[in-house]
């Protein structure tokens, strides 16, 4: 229990192992029907354990209620290795969405979902940037991680360099500068690079980019949250991408 303590509440415990912990039965089945291989399956007593080959350990009541981080503890639990890929697996991608510095899980697992639902078939977290394997950010991906290939760290500058390097467009996300992302082509190959939540695009890295979009907005916000921005580009590329097939 011990180690399942250590996988969820520290990210060296996890980068040390390369293991991170699935939370509920529903993540489970995803991970499952998604072909992750799990090592090990935790369910509270009297809890139908979900069908995997993965052996399946019975806890004590309340040992999870111990375990977990959440107010509401899931009853089900399982260890999972790391997911992440080489930076040029995404070499072929036509659409990436890259976060460099984005902090807080949840916009992070936001990123995910959004990215997922709208086709995009690769994302990069840049060093510096939340750990995926946070229980948040796995909880709020609700099963992307096991779907979009993800590749992770690496400075931003050079990971901007070496996409550059494989042909494809980088765009950058700013709330009042840039052009109208409705305006901007997203059909050709794509990366979204979405910026920290509170100071966006460090300079070095606008340096890099070959555009910048803006979500024009008409009430008094300043800015659109992260994940929010993720959502509304990622199915603005979908919304391209589907209307050039139907032309």
């Amino acid at each position: 229990m011990q180690r399942l303590r250590r996988l969820l509440g520290r990210r060296g415990a996890r980068q040390e192992e390369r293991a991170f912990v699935v939370e509920g039965a529903k993540l489970v089945d995803e991970a499952v029907a998604a072909g992750i291989p799990i090592e090990a399956v935790y369910v509270a007593e009297g809890t139908t354990p979900p069908a995997t080959d993965a052996p399946v350990r019975v806890l004590e009541d309340g040992v999870i209620d111990r375990i977990a981080d959440t107010v509401t503890p899931q009853p089900v639990l399982a260890v999972a290795p790391f997911l992440d890929v080489p930076h040029d697996d995404l070499r072929d991608c036509t659409f990436l969405v890259v976060c460099v510095d984005v902090r807080d899980p949840g916009n992070a697992g936001t990123v995910m979902r959004s990215a997922e639902a709208a086709g995009a078939d690769g994302l990069l977290f840049c060093g510096g940037s939340v750990d995926v394997y946070n229980p948040k950010t796995v909880r709020a991906s609700a099963g992307s991680l096991f779907h979009v290939p993800t590749a992770v760290g690496g400075h931003a500058v050079e990971v901007l360099d070496r996409i550059g390097g494989w042909q494809v467009a980088r765009l950058g996300t700013a709330a009042r500068v840039g052009t109208d992302y409705t305006d901007v082509d997203l059909t050709r190959r794509t990366a979204i690079v979405l910026g920290n939540e509170a100071h966006g695009l460090p300079a070095d890295v606008e340096a890099r980019l070959d555009g910048v979009v803006t979500i024009p907005m008409a009430g008094r916000s300043e800015s659109l949250n992260v994940g929010m921005a993720a959502a509304v580009l990622c199915f603005e590329v979908a919304r391209q991408r589907r209307a050039q097939g139907a032309a």
